[in-house]
């Protein structure tokens, strides 16, 4: 039996998460990387989001992660436009009004929400350099509605300029470039993800 294959890439902006579709859209494949077969994107970001995105050859991985009982974290910088009050920083910290599925109104769980600088390591994009009125967010989830942050931040009057997923557990972006690639030995990558039971 073939061993099973664990990487993690920095997503880029303007590409799904997936190797095959019928829009003309940037793919997985477009990478400067030879992936084995039978891959796929486990927790996919949408196209216009970036950072940390878990590829992998083993289909138990999206069970394991996302519909166990021990809810596993997840970091995103968030780009907001306008500068975001404490008063509204405590409605993001402790549940805020979102449309789910259905067009119900969901109240988020309570979350980690904190003002941060830019981190260094963090390209410009085109307009980022513009004087103008803005807020750097990272928010940690363990909860993950449909386009749940950019929701969030929309419910509290903001607009979202830039979503970076930076972690997932102990599963982090560091360093990577946009369009890098990094393979990660079996043990470690469910170690970091803190999951136990994946034998």
């Amino acid at each position: 039996m073939t061993a099973h294959r664990y990487f993690i890439i920095n997503k880029p902006a303007n590409m799904v998460s997936q190797f095959v579709s019928p829009d003309d859209v940037g793919l997985l494949g477009d990478l400067n990387f030879e992936f084995p077969e039978g891959i796929h994107a486990i927790g996919r970001l949408d196209s216009h989001s970036e950072g940390l995105l878990i590829l992998t050859t083993n289909k138990k991985v999206t069970n394991l992660l996302f519909q166990g009982e021990i809810p596993h974290k997840r970091t995103y910088l968030v780009h907001v436009g306008h500068v975001v009050t404490p008063e509204t920083l405590h409605i993001l910290q402790t549940g805020i009004g979102i449309q789910i599925k259905g067009g119900i109104e969901y109240i988020t769980t309570p979350c980690e929400v904190e003002i941060v600088a830019k981190p260094p390591g963090i390209s410009i994009q085109k307009g980022e350099e513009r004087d103008v009125p803005h807020t750097w967010l990272l928010i940690t989830l363990t909860e993950g509605k449909y386009h749940q942050v950019r929701k969030m931040v929309r419910a509290a009057r903001h607009r979202c300029k830039r979503l970076i997923r930076m972690s997932i557990e102990n599963l982090v972006l560091g360093d990577m470039q946009p369009g890098e690639v990094r393979e990660i030995e079996e043990n470690d990558f469910f170690e970091k993800l803190k999951i136990a039971n994946w034998k």
